[in-house]
C-alpha cells in the first residue's frame, strides 16, 4: 500500500517481544559479530537437551523450522517419492517438498481439524516417505491431545516418518504435549524459537528425534548458518521461564478479546490453541475474502485459510490492546462495506 500497516496482526509473531534478557544478551553479542556462530550450536542443544530431558544427540538447532524442514525434504525425499499432508495446511513445507521432487498426496481437514486417520492411511496407500501434522494446527488454530497423536505415531506405516511440527505447542494447553521416547524412529518433532519466544526475526528451531535422522543434518545444513546472536539470544530466551508465562497470559487476554470483537460482530470463533484465532466469517471464501480485502485497505493486516471450507474465515494475530482497538473499529466496517457492497 506504500505505507505501514496500522495493525500487524497477520504473521503470527509474537507482539509482546523476546524476554528482556534476550534482548540484552543479543545486545552483548553484538560487539562480537566479527566471529562465526558455533556450528554445533553447543551450549544451546544443552540447554534444549536438559528441558526435554534427551542427550544432546537427539537435538539439532537449523535456522527455523521452516529450515530444518527444508532440510529433512532434501535428506529423505527423491524425485518421485510420495510425501503426505493436509489440504490447506502449512504451505512452505509443500513448498520443500516440490523443490526436490516429491509427489505431494493430500487429504481434507476433518471439520477444522487434521485428520490423523486419513493421513495415515494416504500415507499407507501411497507408501510415503514423510507425513506432516502440526499439533497445534496452521492456520486453524486447533489441536489434537496428546493420545491422538501418541495413536497416530504408532500407526506410522513402515517406511514413512512422521513430521511432528509443534511451532505453537508452548502456547497449547498441556494436553497437547505428547510424551515421546526420542528414540522414536517413526517420528520427528519440530519447534521453534519464533512463537511464543518471541524470536521470530532471529531464525531458531530445533528438531528433536533418533540420532540415525539428527545425525544425518550434519551432511546437508550450513554449519555457518545462524549468527552467534541467534543462539545467545535463544539461550537466554529459554532460560527465561517467567517471561514465557508472561507471554501466555498475554496471548490468552488477546484471544478472548478477538472472540469478542468477533461475537460483537455477529461472527463466531474456531477455538485456538495458538497465538491467532480464526474468525468464522460465517458464509463462504469469497465472503470472507471481501471482508479481508476491506480490513486490508483499512490498515489492517490479517490472513486467511486458503482452502475451502476452512476459507470462510479469516486468520488474526493475538496483538495488543492498542492493535486489537484497531480491529474492533476496522471489522464493523468492513462487514458494513460487503454487505452493502460500499
Amino acid at each position: 500500500m506504500g505505507r505501514r500497516f496500522d495493525a500487524r496482526l497477520g504473521a503470527n509473531e509474537n507482539v509482546f517481544g523476546p524476554s528482556p534478557k534476550a534482548i540484552a544478551a543479543m545486545q552483548s553479542a553484538a560487539s562480537g559479530a566479527w566471529m562465526y556462530g558455533d556450528p554445533e550450536a553447543h551450549e544451546l542443544r544443552g540447554a534444549i537437551a536438559a528441558l526435554h530431558g534427551v542427550d544432546p544427540a537427539h537435538v539439532m538447532v537449523g535456522e527455523g523450522i521452516d529450515g530444518l524442514l527444508g532440510l529433512l525434504v532434501r535428506m529423505l525425499v527423491a524425485p518421485g517419492d510420495a510425501v503426505v499432508t493436509s489440504e490447506g495446511a502449512y504451505p512452505t513445507f509443500n513448498f520443500h517438498v516440490a523443490g526436490f521432487g516429491g509427489v505431494l498426496h493430500k487429504v481434507p481437514y476433518l471439520g477444522d481439524y487434521e485428520d490423523p486417520d486419513a493421513l495415515i492411511a494416504k500415507a499407507a496407500e501411497v507408501r510415503a516417505k514423510l507425513i506432516y501434522i502440526a499439533n497445534p494446527d496452521n492456520p486453524m488454530g486447533t489441536y489434537h491431545k496428546a493420545e491422538v497423536i501418541t495413536r497416530m505415531i504408532e500407526a506410522v506405516p513402515a517406511g514413512a516418518l512422521l513430521i511432528l511440527d509443534e511451532a505453537y505447542i508452548d502456547l497449547a494447553p498441556q494436553d497437547a504435549v505428547p510424551q515421546i521416547d526420542p528414540r522414536e524412529a517413526r517420528v520427528i518433532r519440530m519447534r521453534t524459537f519464533s512463537k511464543a519466544h518471541g524470536l521470530a526475526g532471529a531464525r531458531v528451531g530445533y528438531a528433536l528425534g533418533p540420532v540415525s535422522v539428527i545425525s544425518a543434518f550434519d551432511r546437508v545444513r550450513n554449519h555457518f548458518g545462524m549468527s552467534r546472536a541467534s543462539h545467545i539470544g535463544a539461550l537466554a530466551a529459554l532460560q527465561d521461564s517467567a517471561w514465557l508465562a508472561h507471554v501466555r497470559a498475554e496471548v490468552a487476554t488477546a484471544r478472548a478479546e478477538i472472540a469478542r470483537i468477533a461475537v460483537g460482530n455477529g461472527l463466531s470463533v474456531v477455538p485456538s490453541a495458538t497465538n491467532f484465532v480464526c474468525i468464522d466469517c460465517g458464509r463462504d471464501g469469497d465472503f470472507a475474502r471481501r471482508v479481508l480485502a476491506s480490513l486490508v485497505a483499512q490498515g489492517v493486516f490479517v490472513r486467511m485459510p486458503f482452502v475451502a471450507p476452512q476459507d470462510r474465515c479469516i486468520r488474526v494475530s493475538c496483538g495488543r490492546p492498542e492493535d486489537l482497538a484497531v480491529l474492533a473499529a476496522a471489522l464493523p466496517k468492513a462487514l458494513k462495506a460487503v454487505d452493502t457492497g460500499v
